[in-house]
């Protein structure tokens, strides 16, 4: 078999994330906290693990390199952003408006045609997008038939509208 005849499964999916951190409790309490994840396991002071719905663990975080450290400089190498999907749009309005109401910073929200995005950082400067995929059949395409992804400006009324939220944009 040739490597241009190999292609990842249509079923393969990334299972969680697993993420240095300089401070443990203020991790774990980030993504409990504000996030919502659960606690499944820890080990001493130095590692846990968190899960939404019982899965032995969606986020991964330890101290085994990093304790006390500083978030890696601009300009260098290393994860981006994690994504977490939610399976309603109305469970990313929830988590957004949970970010809200602990008046948490949001760096950045968009469209992307295929799903919608908020952007924030961890206590860690660790990259987070909170989303929400379309339907397939919904995402746009272009005349050839390929992927059409774009970036446009979220929806943020509609999307609040999805938990009875509104913005006073007074």
């Amino acid at each position: 078999m040739s490597t241009q005849d190999f292609t990842a499964p249509a079923g393969t999916r990334i299972g969680h994330v697993h993420l240095k951190v300089a401070d443990l409790d203020r991790a774990v309490a980030f993504y409990r906290d504000y996030l919502g994840f659960e606690v499944v396991a820890m080990y001493g002071d130095q590692a846990a693990f968190l899960s939404a719905g019982g899965y032995h663990h969606h986020i991964g975080l330890n101290t085994w390199e990093s304790k006390g450290g500083s978030p890696p400089p601009r300009g260098s190498t290393g994860l981006y952003h994690t994504a977490f999907n939610y399976p309603e749009r109305k469970d990313l309005a929830r988590a957004i408006v949970r970010l809200m109401e602990l008046q948490y910073p949001i760096g950045g929200a968009s469209d992307h045609g295929t799903h919608e995005a908020i952007y924030l950082a961890d206590p860690d400067g660790n990259g987070i997008e909170l989303a929400w995929d379309r339907a397939p059949e919904d995402w746009p395409r272009n005349a050839d038939g390929s992927l059409g992804m774009y970036t446009r400006a979220l929806d943020w009324d509609g999307l609040l509208a999805e938990v009875g939220v509104t913005i006073d944009r007074r």
